[in-house]
Formats: C-alpha cells, sequence, structure tokens
C-alpha cells in the first residue's frame, strides 16, 4: 500500500516582503547562552574591567564592519539600522552600571554583564512608550554580540548556509538579517515582527519574500519540511501540492512580468494621460544612494536624510566633510533638485556626546529644529557646507519638525548669518536658495499659511504626521492596525496643507510613506500636491501608474474621498481607483 502524501498545510501571517519563493525550510532556534558565575579575586579586578572595555571595542568594530557591508550592499537607508546598536554599545549608564555591578558583586563581567541588561530590557518592556519598547531587540541583540564575545563564541551566520533555504525563526535579530546571502536565503519567516521590524527591512532590501506574525511556525516547521511562501499576501503553504506549486509559479512569472513593465517607465517622465506632470523625487541617505535612484526613475531627490552622515560619527562631521558629501550629490544629481533635511537628531536618533537617553517621550522632546537652534554653531557649520553646495547644483535647504512660525525665522535668521559668513570667506553660494519647512506636526500643518510667509516650498512628512494625528506608534505590533492613512483626519489635514500651499502658490511635496504607496499617490496628486518623493524600489510602479491615469480622474477620486466619514470607505476607493488605472497589467493576476 502506496504511503499517503503529506497534507498540504496553510499558515496565515503578515505579508512583510513581496515575492513567492519555495524550498526547504532551515528552522534557526535561539538558545540561550549558558553564562557562568563566579567571584573574581579584588586584584584581578582591572583585568576584568579590562576585558569588558575590549569586548565592547570588539563588538563596536563587528557592527562598524556590517553597517559598511550592509551600506555598500543595499545602501545608507538600511544601514543606519546600525546606528541604533552603537547607541547601546556607548549608553553610558549601561556601562556604568555593569562596572558597578562587577565592583559591588565581585562576580566576573560576564555574569554582570548579563544581569544589567535584563534589567534594562525589563525596564524598555515596562516603559509605555511604545517606541522604546520596540528598541528592547537592539539590546537583545547587542547584548548577546558582547556576551558571545566574552565568552569566545562566535555569532549565528546565515552566510554559512551551504544550499537555498527558507529560514525559518522565532525572530532574525538584525545582525542575522545582514548575513542574509541573496543566493542563499530564499525566504523569510518568523513567528514574531512587523513589516517594519530590521530583518524584514534587509528582506524587502534585497528582494527575499518574507512572512512575519506566524506565531508558531517555528514549533511547526522541521528543516525536511518543504514549503512555500507568498510575501504578497502573507501565505505559508507548508507540503504544497504539484497543483499549488504550479499556480504560484505562474502567480510568480506574472508578477515578474508585471515588474518589468513598470521597469520600461522608470526613465519616462511622469505624465497623465492629460498632459500633467507630477515630479519624482527619492529619499536618499547619503551619496551612495544616488546611483540606484537614478536607475529607478527620480528627477532629484526629495529627501536626503543628513543625520545618517552626523551619525557614521562618534563627533560632528566638520563643514569641509559636510561639504564633500552634499557636493556629491548636488554634482551626480545636477540639473534635478536636492533637497537637504538639516539635522533631525533625536527621537530614534541621537548622537551620543549631545544626548543622554532620559527624556520620557524623545519623538515630542529635545530634537530636530530645536536641537539646531540651541545648538547654533553647529548648526551654522552645516548651513554653511549647504549654502556652498548650491554652488555646483539646484540644492535647497529643508528644515525638519517645525512646529511654529517663531523657529522658522529663527532658522532663517541663522541661514543669513551663514551666508554672510560664506561671502566673507569668498566662498560662492546660490543667493536665491530656496528655503522649505517640514509640515510634520498638526500644529504646523493648522497654521500652514503664517509659515507659507516664510519659506519656498513645503513637504509633508507623513509618517510622524499621522502618528501625531492618530496617537498610533506603527511599529507597535498591538496598535499598528490603528495606524491608518486612510483615516478621514489625515486625509482632511493632509488636504489644508496642499490647499493652503497652492493657495500661497508655493511648491508642496510629499516624502513620507504615504508617497511611496502607489494607492495614495493618486490621491495626493489629486488633492494638489506637485511633487512625491520616495525610496528607489517603488518609483517604476508609480511613473507608470502616473502615466497611465488623468490628472481630472485623480482629482475626482479626492472630491469623493474628502466626502467619506469611513476609513474602510476610503481604502476600497483608493483600491478600486489604482486597480481600474492598472487594469492592463493586474488583470493576469486577478
Amino acid at each position: 500500500m502506496e504511503s499517503e502524501m503529506p497534507k498540504e498545510i496553510v499558515l496565515d501571517g503578515i505579508a512583510a516582503s513581496p515575492g513567492v519563493a519555495h524550498g526547504l525550510a532551515f528552522v534557526i532556534l535561539q538558545k540561550e547562552l549558558e553564562i557562568p558565575v563566579y567571584e573574581i579575586p579584588a586584584k584581578q579586578l582591572e583585568h576584568e574591567k579590562e576585558r569588558f572595555e575590549k569586548a565592547l571595542l570588539e563588538a563596536r568594530r563587528q557592527i562598524a564592519q556590517i553597517r559598511h557591508e550592509i551600506a555598500e550592499r543595499l545602501g545608507e537607508n538600511e544601514a543606519r539600522i546600525f546606528d541604533a546598536h552603537i547607541m547601546v554599545l556607548e549608553d553610558r549608564a549601561l556601562i556604568e552600571e555593569t562596572l558597578r555591578e562587577m565592583e559591588d558583586t565581585a562576580y566576573n563581567v560576564e555574569y554582570c554583564f548579563r544581569e544589567v541588561s535584563n534589567r534594562f530590557i525589563e525596564a524598555f518592556e515596562s516603559l509605555q512608550d511604545d517606541y522604546l519598547k520596540e528598541r528592547v531587540k537592539d539590546i537583545e541583540d547587542v547584548s548577546r554580540r558582547v556576551l558571545q564575545i566574552l565568552l569566545g563564541q562566535t555569532q549565528r551566520n546565515l552566510m554559512e548556509l551551504v544550499s537555498e533555504r527558507i529560514i525559518v525563526s522565532e525572530d532574525i535579530t538584525p545582525s542575522e538579517a545582514a548575513g542574509f546571502d541573496k543566493k542563499k536565503v530564499l525566504g523569510v519567516l518568523t513567528d514574531s515582527g512587523s513589516r517594519t521590524s530590521h530583518a524584514v527591512i534587509m528582506a524587502r532590501s534585497m528582494g527575499v519574500p518574507a512572512v512575519v506574525g506566524l506565531h508558531n511556525a517555528s514549533e511547526q516547521l522541521n528543516n525536511e519540511d518543504y514549503i512555500l511562501i507568498d510575501g504578497y499576501d502573507g501565505i505559508v503553504i507548508i507540503n504544497p501540492t504539484e497543483e499549488t506549486l504550479f499556480r504560484y509559479g505562474e502567480l510568480k512569472s506574472e508578477r515578474q512580468t508585471i515588474q518589468r513593465v513598470f521597469e520600461s517607465s522608470a526613465l519616462l517622465p511622469a505624465t497623465t494621460a492629460d498632459g500633467h506632470r507630477l515630479e519624482i523625487g527619492a529619499n536618499i541617505g547619503g551619496p551612495e544612494d544616488c546611483e540606484r535612484a537614478i536607475e529607478r526613475g527620480a528627477e532629484g531627490v526629495g529627501l536626503y536624510r543628513t543625520e545618517s552622515l552626523y551619525m557614521q560619527h562618534d563627533s560632528f562631521p566638520d563643514e569641509e566633510e559636510q561639504y564633500a558629501a552634499y557636493r556629491e550629490v548636488a554634482e551626480t544629481l545636477a540639473p534635478h533638485p536636492v533637497i537637504l533635511r538639516t539635522l533631525d537628531l533625536g527621537g530614534d536618533k541621537h548622537l551620543s556626546d549631545y544626548f543622554v537617553q532620559n527624556e520620557s517621550n524623545p519623538f515630542m522632546g529635545f530634537r530636530a529644529i530645536r536641537f539646531c537652534l540651541e545648538h547654533r554653531e553647529l548648526f551654522k557649520d552645516q548651513l554653511r557646507a549647504i549654502l556652498r553646495a548650491s554652488a555646483v547644483g539646484n540644492v535647497k535647504i529643508m528644515y525638519p519638525m517645525i512646529s511654529t512660525q517663531d523657529e522658522l525665522v529663527a532658522a532663517n535668521l541663522l541661514l543669513e548669518e551663514a551666508k554672510n559668513e560664506c561671502r566673507e570667506r569668498n566662498q560662492k553660494f546660490d543667493e536665491k536658495i530656496e528655503v522649505g519647512a517640514m509640515i510634520e506636526i498638526p500644529g504646523a500643518a493648522y497654521t500652514c499659511d503664517l509659515l507659507a510667509e516664510h519659506c519656498q516650498f513645503f513637504s509633508i512628512g507623513t509618517n510622524d504626521l499621522i502618528q501625531y494625528l492618530l496617537a498610533v506608534d506603527r511599529v507597535n505590533d498591538r496598535i499598528a492596525h490603528l495606524y491608518e492613512p486612510n483615516h478621514p483626519a489625515v486625509i482632511r489635514t493632509l488636504n489644508t496643507i496642499i490647499s493652503t500651499a497652492n493657495k500661497h502658490n508655493i511648491h508642496v511635496g510629499v516624502c513620507g510613506e504615504m508617497a511611496g504607496d502607489p494607492i495614495y499617490v493618486p490621491l495626493l496628486f489629486g488633492l494638489g500636491a506637485n511633487e512625491i518623493s520616495a525610496t528607489g524600489t517603488v518609483l517604476p510602479e508609480i511613473k507608470y501608474l502616473i502615466r497611465k491615469m488623468k490628472l481630472s480622474d485623480a482629482q475626482a477620486l479626492a472630491k469623493r474621498v474628502l466626502k467619506e466619514s469611513d476609513p474602510y470607505a476610503i481604502k476600497l476607493l483608493l483600491t478600486r481607483f489604482y486597480e481600474a488605472q492598472m487594469s492592463d497589467v493586474l488583470e493576469p493576476i486577478d
């Protein structure tokens, strides 16, 4: 009697990185480290402290190396994940408390560091600030690295896979995700996590399908299991039948064909069927991102996150180093515009010499323009570097987190001082350089008529704007479903900002996640946005969409959406509009 074929089992998770893959599972379980505990004689205490210091330095070296490799392979945006890890290593409280623990208990450094790290993790998990809770994974990852160095152990390395596999784990640490070998890692499945987890960001950047939030998949699966992963719909199929494999093979082929169709429009202008142009920019973190952005159809840079340059250093880079980076981007993109957002440290981005992490709510604390206005000379160093770069390209300045008219005026006064200093040095710059305000705070949104008097353009940062409007942290698994770009409050606020900008005849762009979601682009254009700026990977699809639709239809869509009160109804309107415009390419996969 023939043995029965294993039954096909379907698991539902969260679609995190698009794509279809199938193959054998590679289940990796995070084993608890066995930490020895023993007393240290008083005369050996200094030696134990030296061991700790060397371990921290080695951990920093390893993380810096990972960061460099990720920047080379994937770009600066993805590499910034590891800035948070360096911050953990440099946390004075963590280091000093470990040293005190050693002195008070006379126990070995591994045990003391583990105890202190666990206390920090428990403290972060108990905080009400949802973003800070998410930083637990960073502390856990760094703590494990330091402990393994002290114990003489090596980290798990996914580069060591000998054959193509689908990685299955309770979770993937950022360090492990950095070791993904695209030739060997077919897909990623995790029990926990969200679409914004570090492992997912890495997977998406490399085009590796991922499904997260599967709860106990790592316990159900074995290394001999054959699985299929659908990163489009968040489905995992264990023991897929031949029929299922065939069906998904067709889906994969159709998706790849669609992507090639999108890419055929990448270098064409984003002009609608009725002759209206939408400017398409890229969000970048440094000069290394420029080439990819241009290849994917960017017509400039709508957001240059200049803090990336700062976070690569232990201290602030000087004016010359900043000038070299800004000049390279300006020259590469010329004559297209490059909008440089001035320093946006604070919140989740710190520099240890200037920040002590003791704010109860860092996202609404001492950050961005507030930091710059207090550290005037540091701010003017950056402003002079930007001004000098404007002599070789179409450079614009944008201030982040503007909340009042006074802040914008104060920033402009410092800009005038920086201009005068450049003139005194006979340094050339664009005398007509444009200045913009990033609108990401509700207070700024509803007083943008006042701000319009002191700048030439707005750029809407939808990520923070939505979080502040709805009091929802999108990286918190428990409440992420409440983060709704299609909420009427969000749509109405966007309409207020854009209509005010149009009334005052100033340029208005959108650079947050909404600008990178093709479903929302027609709405933004229909409301009157002049530009969208997004990560490079999605630009070909957006270009194709814009060229298929009419502005008049997008404007009619915006009017209908503004009348709706139900977020679900709004999302449905937007989805149907997108599907109607893209029916020629989407029809094969319906």
